[in-house]
């Protein structure tokens, strides 16, 4: 079963039928939508549709005070959520059917909001001193949104914040305080999360929608296996080339999953991967796109709001790790198919790349409008908004990708609809970002890091990164990152002072964004083995085995920040550049147990000690490191010396 017995003509025409809406259904809570048709359908389509236009609105036309901005939308996107989200799960089949407690809710919460709007300049110079009306106002708004991100992203983020208004009455607040606090200030429920969002990620949350109704995606697809599909394991690695150029717009692990893996998942089967493998590989990939630059998922924006850092500086010290991640990945793929003798697609079955890039190349013009905006000095937004147009623009020049105006509509529809998750996690995040600021308990975590810890840095890492982990498999990777950077990120700059502010939020960001696939709850790794038919829990596990090199980048980050590109000469750069491939060369070969042939498990041990030696990028290290690689090289690949000394390989 090394390769297809049957020679179709393209790697689409191989892939088994999958239910894509279905899946994400199941296994993305923000894609459990209800079902309209007809008249109603119409009206919810240009509700969204307005909602986007209204966001345009504020964003590029407006100049509103900073509270009247933040909160409408959380206004808005509280009605939309319960237009759109039931309140169980099952109901959501019922077509046409919103009942009318959700029409009640739906408006008292947006009232709630509109209410602030209308009395914002009133209720600041009232300040603590809110009347009993107002706290009224407050704590229903406050627990509309928490309903709200119940139905959309789950309970974990809402134990997590519950958790830590509990401790604010328990450090003696009263109720008023607490309330004043969380939905009448720019540090609750409208903080800086929300602030980001209805800014930056909505603007590029609607720029992927955009970038999805050209049909990119498929592009990618296509390019990724012009590119390796030929190659030993090719459809494994046409996912994971495909995943990575899918990250640059699209920052969700499970959606990532689920549309490239619709796709590569069946082929990998069907080329004799193991179903397990396969999902891994496809779930891996995709949580990877979350640490691609240039987009990487939203966390990238709160990143340069809470950090002061320009995002496109982020999005450049983005790239050498993400490079490394992707790297990993493919070489392993690369021993999985060495190690079971698995080869390519047939030659009928790759395109041309360079006669597909003449037809469908110019779909990459959006991405590198808003690469090339953001590099000369735009904002995220006007930026966004370019790439934007680049995309409406783009879509013209071929009649398969041209948006007509029904197109036009259902991308500012997805737009809007993909929104109203994230916008809800940041809504919740604000609430923990903002006890930590009135009760201080950040620091009382701190000291207790630091007595668990010893003060030792890397014990202080392990816990942190555990943190993470545990808040991240419950908790989308926006939201994560919020807490994450408000507790954690503080202590390691505490507990290591001279580590830079970016590289400590790197740290935290690469955990939470891990949290996908690491078991028991890997939602990417749930919804790749849906599609391979193959057992979760052991996917995950693999999944996280794949994507070892998030386990170890972030601890690099702080150890040595030149690998974000801080302060790093040209030597260094070309130094680590070398040095830490070679060290994944290492570490993959040692993680799959095979190069050229077997590794015993003496040569496993050493070949992944000796990759991180050479990650780390120390010349001292590096000098260890490839000393023992070489070891091993010479066992697998039988490189030997002759009798007259030349270097010969059997």
């Amino acid at each position: 079963m090394s390769e297809l017995k049957n020679t179709p003509l393209s790697l689409h025409d191989q892939a088994d039928s999958v239910d894509v809406d279905a899946l994400m259904a199941e296994y993305d809570r923000e894609s459990n939508t209800r079902h309209f048709r007809g008249v109603p359908r119409v009206i919810v389509r240009y509700l969204l549709a307005a909602f986007t236009l209204y966001v345009f609105y504020m964003n590029l036309i407006s100049v509103w005070p900073e509270q009247i901005r933040r909160a409408s939308f959380v206004g808005l996107i509280v009605f939309m959520a319960f237009t759109l989200y039931p309140a169980k799960k099952r109901t959501a089949k019922r077509v046409n059917f919103i009942p009318w407690y959700d029409v009640v809710l739906g408006l008292i919460g947006a009232a709630c909001y509109f209410y602030y709007v209308a009395n914002f300049a009133d209720l600041a110079v009232k300040a603590t001193r809110i009347t009993q009306w107002d706290t009224l106002i407050g704590l229903v708004g406050v627990f509309i949104t928490a309903e709200v991100c119940r139905r959309v992203v789950g309970l974990p983020i809402l134990v997590v914040a519950g958790s830590f208004v509990c401790y604010a009455f328990y450090a003696g607040y009263s109720l008023k305080r607490i309330i004043y606090t969380l939905f009448y200030t720019l540090d609750g429920v409208i903080g800086t999360p929300i602030g980001v969002c209805s800014t930056f990620i909505v603007l590029f949350i609607i720029l992927g929608s955009f970038l999805e109704k050209t049909n990119i995606g498929t592009f990618f697809i296509d390019i990724a296996n012009s590119i390796a599909g030929w190659a030993t394991g090719g459809p494994a690695k046409v996912a994971v080339i495909s995943s990575a150029l899918e990250g640059m717009y699209s920052g969700s692990s499970v959606a990532n999953t689920v549309g490239s893996g619709s796709v590569t998942i069946p082929v990998m089967k069907k080329t004799g991967y193991d179903k397990d493998f396969a999902a891994a590989v496809e779930a891996a990939a995709s949580t990877g796109g979350q640490i691609m630059p240039p987009i990487m998922g939203a966390a990238a924006f709160l990143m340069a709001e809470m950090t002061g850092v320009p995002y496109s500086m982020i999005a450049v010290a983005a790239i050498f790790p993400a490079i490394l991640y992707f790297t990993g990945i493919f070489l392993m793929v690369h021993f999985e198919a060495k190690k079971t003798g698995l080869k390519g697609l047939p030659k009928e079955a790759i395109p041309n790349f360079f006669k597909l890039f003449l037809k469908k190349g110019y779909l990459f013009l959006p991405i590198v409008v808003l690469i090339t905006t953001m590099s000369i000095g735009y904002t995220p937004s006007r930026a966004a908004c370019l790439a934007i147009l680049a995309s409406i623009v783009v879509s013209m020049f071929r009649k398969e990708t041209r948006l007509d105006p029904k197109s036009f509509v259902a991308a500012l529809e997805n737009g809007a609809k993909n929104t109203i998750g994230v916008a809800a996690a940041c809504s919740i995040a604000g609430i923990i970002v903002g006890i930590v600021s009135l009760t201080g308990i950040g620091l009382k975590l701190a000291e207790g890091l630091l007595i668990l810890s010893g003060g030792i840095d890397i014990i202080a890492l392990f816990l942190t990164m555990i943190a993470c982990l545990i808040l991240g498999m419950g908790v989308p990777t926006t939201a994560n990152y919020v807490i994450m950077a408000t507790i954690t990120a503080p202590i390691i700059l505490k507990l290591i002072p001279e580590t830079p502010v970016l590289a400590a939020h790197f740290f935290v960001f690469y955990f939470g964004v891990v949290a996908d696939i690491t078991p028991p709850v890997a939602l990417a790794a749930y919804a790749g083995a849906a599609i391979s038919g193959g057992n979760p829990l052991r996917t995950g596990v693999i999944a996280t085995r794949l994507a070892i090199a998030a386990f170890v980048i972030p601890y690099m980050f702080v150890l040595n920040p030149t690998m974000l590109l801080i302060d790093a000469s040209f030597g260094q750069i070309v130094q680590f550049t070398v040095t830490s491939l070679i060290g994944m060369f290492a570490i993959a070969g040692g993680m799959e147990g095979f190069m050229k042939k077997k590794l015993p498990t003496w040569q496993r041990i050493l070949a992944v000690g000796a990759g991180l030696l050479m990650i780390e990028p120390r010349i001292s290290t590096d000098l260890i490191g490839i000393i023992l690689i070489a070891i091993i090289v010479v066992l697998q690949y039988g490189i030997k010396i002759g009798r007259d000394q030349s270097v010969v390989a059997e």
